[in-house]
């Protein structure tokens, strides 16, 4: 899983490796400015022998070196900061950009089994704690590694025997940082999985607030909300825990390398005083100074190795997003192009899961022009055989065609475009009517989209809003719902296209209006082939044939006076509407 978290993560580096190498560069720049700053301090300090004894001349070049690494350190530091803050954005910019447009692609049954709020969990924050945590912490490894090779090699130049004190404790630092690390990243998984869900019942709940108020749910949804929050407490203080061990034990590691240098350069101070080789104060206070050095990145690289724990297992969530199985590919298929309206389907079988059956040996021929209506008790698969259609699913036996073509042979999007489609559930984004009205047709003149609300009996209520057809809505605005329903049903009368499916459409319409609005859908949909799915069956009766489905199977088909003549199922369905 790491293997592949961290192919990943090159692959989107890569493309910004100029830049990547640019603030490896700048980093290197500020420690060298880090690591003469020491240097020149302890020889300033060999410039004061005593009282009246101070090399002003050497001194003075002395501090002004120290002001100029100071100075450039502050440069080069905020060069390095614009640079990674820029690729770390970037790279998020292109994660999120990926992981949205892999909704697109993959098929309907990933977004059916997965809860939207933790598929938008895994977009927003996830991204998020991955830029954050990975991305702004690579420079700061880089830094911290380097200021060790660095410190490490100037004290073996000044004295080896010291460094060499420096180098062998070396060790127990790195114990301490793998330890801890190992630990974190389990952790931070359950915690991040902890968070996801919680999220998803939220954005359910939030969603469905009407329900829950309508069934005084509100106690036992914080019970079970309470819960959710208890996981992510338990496993956010698991993964606080083990990452905040690490600051505590890696500081208990750096008194011991600033207790060893102290001890060992105060007596190289007095062993070696008055001869050749003598080491000095300034020389003393330089490894104190480099033993600090050496030991803060140990804190910084295992603060950081913490953080990287949660950043992988956010990023192999993402990851695990981008890399799903997508739909199979068009490929170089042909596109479908107008079509007539002649839709056969013959001896098809589907079912979402194996173990269960759901549509077994369902064939249908529809003629151009044809209103063919689908009715049976919830679960027959009706809305199932309209995905089947629009190929959201493949089927697992048999074949559809349309025109004579099996729809798996064409583009999908050429097949979707010969079909218009209105919901019971309305789908309206934020922007203005007129947008939302035009979404199939961008090119559509404004006489032709006031005609397709006219026609669907929308036209007055949008000249009632406060700025008619530049009025802003969305999904969850003041509109009602069948007012969102005739907004729908315009937007595909604008479309014209060859065949139409009507799953409940009107079941959000008064009934006069629904009146009304058949008779308009009648008039646009001569010549088209027209598929309705209805519960209310006194909709339909007009439908040249209509399909009676039972556990996945037609059971019976023919007209309206056909069906209740035989005194059948539909029969049965028909008139207990009217019982009582």
């Amino acid at each position: 899983m790491k293997r592949k978290t961290f192919a990943g993560i090159l692959r989107y580096i890569r493309p910004h490796l100029p830049l990547v190498v640019l603030t490896l560069l700048t980093a290197a720049a500020v420690v060298a400015a880090n690591l003469l700053t020491p240097f020149f301090a302890g020889r300033a300090i060999d410039c004061v022998a005593g009282k009246g004894a101070v090399d002003w001349r050497r001194l003075s070049v002395y501090l002004a070196s120290i002001g100029a690494c100071a100075l450039s350190g502050m440069l080069f530091q905020w060069l390095m900061s614009l640079m990674n803050n820029r690729i770390a954005y970037r790279v998020l910019a292109d994660v999120r950009r990926d992981a949205f447009a892999k909704l697109g692609r993959l098929p309907l049954k990933y977004i059916d089994a997965r809860a939207y709020g933790d598929v938008a969990n895994v977009i927003v924050t996830d991204a998020e704690q991955f830029s954050e945590g990975l991305l702004l912490g690579f420079t700061q490894l880089f830094t911290g590694i380097l200021t060790i090779g660095g410190v490490l090699g100037i004290m073996l130049a000044i004295r080896w025997e010291i460094a060499l004190v420096v180098f062998l404790i070396t060790p127990l630092s790195l114990f301490v940082a793998r330890f801890i690390a190992r630990r974190t990243f389990k952790t931070f998984k359950a915690q991040a999985e902890a968070r996801a869900d919680e999220a998803a019942f939220a954005d359910e709940m939030i969603a469905n607030l009407k329900a829950v108020k309508a069934f005084a749910r509100e106690e036992e949804n914080a019970a079970i909300f309470e819960e959710k929050a208890e996981k992510v407490r338990r496993a956010s203080l698991k993964a606080v825990f083990f990452s905040s061990t690490t600051n505590p034990s890696t500081r208990f590691v750096n008194a011991l390398v600033y207790a060893a240098v102290a001890l060992a350069g105060a007596f190289f101070v007095l062993s070696t005083a008055g001869t050749a080789a003598a080491f000095s104060v300034g020389n003393l206070s330089t490894f104190l100074s480099y033993a600090n050095q050496y030991t803060k990145p140990f804190n910084e690289i295992s603060e950081v190795l913490a953080e990287f724990q949660n950043a992988l297992a956010c990023a192999a969530r993402l990851f695990e997003l981008i890399g799903e199985e997508e739909e199979s590919p068009d490929g170089a298929l042909p596109p479908l192009g107008r079509a007539e309206g002649d839709v056969c389907a013959e001896n098809v079988a589907f079912s979402y899961t194996p173990e269960r059956e759901l549509i077994k040996d369902f064939s249908l021929h529809a003629r151009p022009g044809m209103r063919v209506a689908i009715v049976g008790p919830t679960g027959c698969g009706k809305t199932t055989l309209i995905n089947l259609l629009m190929r959201f699913y493949d089927v697992d036996g048999g074949a559809i065609y349309v025109d004579g073509k099996d729809i798996r042979t064409i583009t999908r999007s050429s097949l979707r475009e010969n079909y218009g489609m209105v919901l019971q559930d309305t789908w309206l984004k934020t922007a203005t009517v007129r947008e939302n009205l035009c979404m199939g047709r961008p090119g559509c003149t404004e006489e032709e989209m006031i005609a397709a609300a006219k026609a669907a009996k929308a036209h007055n209520f949008i000249l009632r809003l406060p700025e008619g057809y530049d009025t802003v809505i969305s999904e969850d605005g003041v509109l009602s719902a069948g007012q969102k329903q005739l907004l729908c049903i315009a937007r595909v009368m604008l479309c014209r296209p060859p065949m139409l499916i009507l799953d409940e459409a009107t079941s959000n319409i008064d009934t006069r209006t629904e009146r009304i609005v058949q008779q308009a859908f009648a008039a646009l949909m001569e010549g088209r082939t027209c598929f309705v799915v209805a519960h209310r069956l006194s909709t339909i009766q007009t439908a040249d044939l209509i399909l009676v489905m039972k556990a996945g199977r037609v059971v019976e088909q023919g007209t309206h006076a056909e069906l209740l003549e035989k005194g059948g199922f539909y029969s049965e369905l028909y008139y207990a509407q009217f019982a009582g």
